[in-house]
């Protein structure tokens, strides 16, 4: 077990694990019909706009950097350290995404509840009415790899790389780190035409989940997060939808 939790870790795994979601995104999103077409998460929009200033504008641009990086942090990788790639290790990953998913949802809102002195969540539909479940499990598919990758690995990343640049000590390092991209990974769900309304409420739980999902990150990589964060968006759209 400490061999598979050090491997999940690697670039080899992580990245290979999480482009899967990124080419599910990408497939759903070219196949949605309806006035719809062409809706994009959040992050993803965010991270085209900024692409798009080096003169990256289009779509297959954009996902072929994506993936050729990842190929190549893979590629060298093993090279250097020689990792071997083995099915029962991304059995492994789904395995944990899946049960992580499971409890997410009941975890974070029982820490808002005790947070906000048993406050009670409102349902928060806002932009989820909005959409078809087709468009809300492609974003769903989108949430897990665009967000994780920005609020994750670009803020999460970079945070702590400052802190230990500025002599922060590891441990105050990631705790800093978490607590600030949280903070913001919350207040994104609230900007753009399919934003929430914002509450207390909503936004301590999202705030929350985005500490979570930190800690998540920082403990067992970007490709567990990001197949956590997925699969509960899938799973909370499902049982909206059936309820």
């Amino acid at each position: 077990m400490p061999r598979y939790f050090q491997l999940t870790r690697k670039h080899s795994y992580a990245l290979l694990f999480a482009l899967p979601l990124l080419v599910l995104y990408e497939l759903g999103a070219v196949l949605i019909a309806g006035p719809t077409r062409g809706l994009r998460n959040g992050a993803d929009v965010l991270l085209r706009t900024v692409l798009a200033t080096g003169g990256v504008n289009s779509t297959l641009g954009f996902t072929a950097i994506l993936v050729v990086g990842a190929v190549i942090l893979v590629v060298r990788e093993r090279r250097r350290e020689q990792v071997p790639l083995k099915a029962g290790v991304f059995a492994g990953m789904m395995v944990e995404s899946v049960l992580y998913a499971m409890v997410f949802g009941t975890v974070v809102a029982s820490m808002t509840s005790w947070v906000l002195g048993g406050w009670r969540l409102a349902a928060d539909q806002a932009a989820g009415g909005k959409l078809s479940t087709a468009d809300g499990l492609v974003l769903s598919l989108g949430a897990g790899f665009y967000e994780e990758l920005l609020f994750r690995v670009l803020l999460v990343g970079g945070l702590l790389a400052v802190f230990k640049s500025s002599g922060v000590g590891k441990t105050p390092g990631r705790i800093y780190a978490a607590v600030l991209a949280a903070l913001l990974f919350s207040a994104f769900h609230y900007i753009g035409p399919y934003a929430y309304p914002l509450e207390l409420g909503s936004f301590t739980f999202r705030f929350l989940a985005g500490l979570a999902l930190n800690s998540l990150f920082i403990t067992r990589g970007f490709g567990i997060a990001a197949w956590t964060h997925a699969l509960y968006d899938v799973y909370v759209l499902v049982l909206h939808r059936g309820g």
